[in-house]
């Protein structure tokens, strides 16, 4: 194989006319191993694998494949055996081979063959011809790594279901096709509808799906620049044109009430859903409101399918039984469910019961896989940590009593978002980023900084920002980025403001410009500014794809699939880019604990199916407490039943018929509140248990109604009512927990250890799916805040020395009327507001600060005015350069 690949770059030359237009693909080939590519570029000529696995096609596995188990075969026989079978040959020429033609930024148009990998190729086969057989209804996962090139399968999954038709011989199609009424030779789908759960996703992936189109009219793109989603998606189900539908989740809900005021003919009855990155949001309300407008179309109200089934208006019962039966899964759809990380509830909804008992995917192409195969990076090779360690002090007066559970977090805060604290992470940040990343890819690299909320998002980029002007570092460019209005110091402040006026939608661009590729740049021109550090508050964690990324520090816990979403920003691959240009520097998390959130996702997860009986034991917990009534939850279930039909989709006329619905719940709101503002500390504390039970029902039959075909009516009518009650119960105002005046004395941040942290085969890791209990709520006990400051010193702190100790100088610096008078006079000037300050932080650090403390206040020492004298210099300097104050003196 890698002789057949030097052959083609070094004996082969691109521009003879069999290799510059009449091949499709060059395959390189020897008994083991497969690649191919659809372009010679002599020397540069790029090799992609087209290899099943180790574990075969669809398996969960690495690079390569498979030894041959037939004799007289090689491990390379699929090759001839299957894919240049004369049909499956003709097929991917027709329906997989595309000729991508994209506009570049300098406006001319490249052509650009695409030529599926073996994966692709394979679970798009499989999925389809499972559908021929066994018609609408079945549910497909597919766990596709970053790297695998999803959206093209998805594009080619969605145009391939839409012209996909049963065998035409009757002995080939299952019963529950037949059952269905599918008859040899007829579409399966009528309409395939693609749904991603972001805009972002969205707008690529109709993009993708859109270029794939052979048929003008095939594809609609719903989307809001064309008006309301939810009328564009109404007149592309009516139409019998147009069968590739792509939409975001959320347009479905609003489709509900625009259906029922105005009332239209969806086509067909059968419909193919796909899902891109599949989660829990695919299977709660907001995926119900898909079932609701596309389940049972065509179907006949005598129809086996229990779905079906209607009610009499005046039967609350088999009204609520039917209504649960709406939430089942209905056998004119099929779901095809993509994602990286499935969690339990997404493989228990999507995916495949096996003959171990297990839920697994369909089809796997594993991220062990990808990383083997170079299509990504592994984030974990190069995981450097460090420890923070703090001293807290109680200043405060007279003793306090406070609440554990609410105190710890905020003086957790209070140390992790102390000024002095985030100071020597910007340091540590900027100084690394010089050290490791700058010049990596030709000066390229850039880096993000995550963090655990808004506020610290803007502080810790100001901090940045600070140390870099504080060092001369001009050319390190920082962007902000987090959603919404923050106030910050007193004043409100938005990404846009922080970004020098820099347009949120805008960011994704100007952060991905580099001046080593701009023209302008190289010819003299001024060019853009360079940004290469983007610190974020939850956006860009997800679905953000900058492949210039090679370096994430992180100072925020991160667990399971927020760990690993977060961290495979780092995994896009690129000219120029290795592995070892990536590195991660984590400030909170312990790195094993990294390498386990990562481990169920790294080969294959599977889970074990729920329990049905966990919903009856979730009721009894709820009914227990004896705060509900039958009858009043009937009443309450009759009135929003007939609510829906009166209110027939007018939002106005629902918004009212819900109002009045409220009356029904205020007798068990009444015996709550009671229950809640008790004297007695056990009813408190049954009270917050029936809070907590009530939103674990609430929470698991949302799921498992998708799930378990209940069609009880006593456990629609809990859910119904209940999910309306929650959020009418009230809370106790306990008035939240002050800690009053507490400092920091001391702080040290400590490098602990380089980690290699990748994961090895091990095979398939088994998620838990949903437990018995919620863990109720417990009345909280009071504790001495002193006492908890000395646990949290205990536990975060070290054996500190003088170099520990915050020092005064950065204290003053940070005060407001230090910052004002620096920059508003002269040094001289400044000093008269600046020393007092300073003589001050010192007077609060004299106990930590022994022997200097007692050389400052010493009357025979002239160190007092020479410190103070090299203090001021130093700060007013310091404030007025921050500031941009221009003064050559600064």
């Amino acid at each position: 194989m890698e002789h057949a690949k030097e052959q083609y770059r070094k004996e082969r030359d691109p521009t003879e006319l069999i290799f510059a237009r009449r091949v499709i693909a060059n395959f390189a080939v020897d008994p083991d191993l497969v690649f191919v590519t659809t372009q010679l570029r002599g020397k540069a000529t790029r090799f992609l694998p087209f290899n099943t696995g180790s574990e075969g096609p669809g398996r969960p596995g690495g690079k390569g494949n498979p030894s041959a188990t037939e004799f007289g075969k090689y491990a390379t026989s699929y090759l001839w055996d299957e894919v240049w079978q004369r049909d499956n040959w003709l097929d991917m020429l027709e329906r997989f081979v595309h000729l991508h033609k994209e506009k570049g930024a300098d406006g001319r148009t490249r052509k650009n063959l695409i030529f599926p990998r073996y994966h692709q190729w394979h679970v798009v086969r499989m999925l389809t011809a499972h559908a021929a057989r066994h018609g609408a209804g079945d549910n497909y996962l597919v766990m596709a790594s970053a790297g695998s090139g999803k959206s093209n399968t998805i594009a080619w999954l969605g145009h391939r279901l839409s012209s996909l038709h049963t065998s035409t011989d009757p002995d080939e199609l299952e019963t529950d096709a037949v059952a269905a009424g599918l008859k040899p030779g007829s579409p399966v789908f009528d309409k395939i509808i693609i749904i991603t759960d972001r805009r972002n996703l969205d707008s690529q992936l109709r993009e993708t799906v859109g270029s794939f189109e052979q048929t003008a009219g095939l594809v609609v793109k719903i989307d809001e620049q064309h008006g309301s989603k939810s009328e564009q998606l109404a007149r592309a189900l009516s139409q019998e044109t147009g069968k590739i539908v792509t939409v975001t989740l959320h347009t479905f809900p609003a489709l509900v009430d625009y259906l029922r005021r105005t009332p239209i003919e969806i086509q067909g009855s059968r419909f193919a859903i796909i899902v891109d990155e599949a989660h829990s949001s695919q299977s709660g309300d907001a995926a119900a409101s898909v079932r609701a407008v596309l389940r049972d179309l065509g179907l006949d109200a005598d129809s086996d399918d229990p779905g079906a089934i209607t009610a009499p208006a005046t039967d609350v019962d088999a009204q609520l039984a039917a209504s649960a039966r709406k939430r089942q899964r209905a056998a004119n759809l099929s779901y095809f469910a993509f994602t990286a990380t499935p969690k339990a509830k997404t493989l228990e909804g999507f995916g495949t019961l096996g003959e171990d008992g297990k839920y697994h995917p369909f089809h796997t192409y594993s991220m062990r896989q990808a990383i083997e195969e170079g299509f990504i990076l592994d984030p974990l090779q190069n995981y450097v940590t460090y420890n923070t360690y703090w001293k807290l002090v109680n200043e405060n007066p007279d003793e306090r009593e406070v609440d554990p559970a609410k105190a710890n977090p905020l003086l957790a805060r209070y140390a992790l978002t102390h000024d002095s604290t985030v100071a020597q992470h910007a340091q540590i940040i900027v100084e690394h980023f010089r050290a490791h990343s700058a010049g990596r890819l030709g000066g390229r690299a850039k880096s993000m900084v995550v963090t655990a909320s808004r506020h610290s998002a803007v502080q810790m980029a100001r901090s940045i920002k600070r140390y870099r002007d504080d060092r001369g570092y001009g050319d390190l460019g920082v962007l902000v980025a987090f959603s919404g209005t923050l106030t910050y110091d007193g004043e409100e402040t938005t990404e846009a403001r922080e970004n020098g006026g820099l347009p949120e939608t805008a960011l994704p661009k100007a952060f991905g410009y580099t001046r080593a590729d701009d023209k302008a740049t190289r010819t003299g021109g001024a060019g853009q500014p360079e940004y290469r550090i983007l610190v974020v508050a939850e956006k860009y964690q997800t679905g953000f794809d900058q492949p210039l990324l090679t370096t994430m520090y992180v100072n925020k816990t991160l667990t399971g699939i927020a760990a690993v979403q977060t961290l495979s920003r780092l995994n896009r691959t690129m000219d120029r880019k290795a592995q070892p240009d990536l590195a991660v520097l984590d400030f909170v998390n312990e790195a094993d604990d990294i390498k386990e959130a990562f481990r169920p996702y790294f080969e294959e997860a599977a889970t074990l199916p729920s329990d049905p009986n966990l919903m009856f034991t979730a009721q009894s917990k709820v009914m227990a407490a004896e705060l509900l009534v039958d009858a009043e939850m009937q009443e309450f279930a009759a009135a929003y039943l007939a609510a829906e039909q009166e209110a027939a989709g007018s939002t106005a006329k629902w918004e009212k018929l819900h109002a009045e619905l409220y009356r029904h719940l205020d007798p068990a709101v009444e015996r709550f509140a009671d229950l809640l503002n008790s004297d007695d500390e056990e009813d408190q504390a049954n009270a917050e248990a029936f809070r907590a039970d009530l939103n674990d029902y609430v929470r698991k039959y949302s799921f498992l109604s998708g799930i378990v075909p209940y069609a009880d009516a006593e456990l629609e009518r809990l859910y119904l009512y209940g999910r309306h009650l929650l959020n009418r119960l009230p809370r106790r105002d306990d008035g939240g927990v002050d800690i009053g005046e507490v400092d920091l004395s001391h702080l040290r941040v400590e490098h602990t250890g380089d980690h290699n942290v990748s994961l090895v085969p091990e095979g398939e890791t088994e998620l838990k799916g949903f437990g018995d209990g919620t863990g109720g709520a417990k009345e909280p006990e009071k504790s001495l805040l002193s006492e908890l400051i000395e646990k949290f010193n205990e536990k975060h702190g070290t054996e500190f020395t003088e170099q520990d100790v915050i020092t005064p100088f950065n204290e003053a610096l940070d005060d407001p009327k230090v910052r004002l008078a620096a920059v508003a006079n002269d040094e001289e000037n400044f000093g008269h507001v600046f020393d007092p300050v300073f003589e001050d932080k010192m007077m609060d650090h004299f106990d930590t600060m022994a022997d200097m403390g007692r050389k400052y206040f010493d009357p025979q020492e002239d160190f007092r005015s020479s410190l103070n004298r090299s203090a001021r210099s130093a700060a007013w300097r310091m404030i007025r350069r921050q500031a941009g104050v221009e003064d050559d003196a600064a």
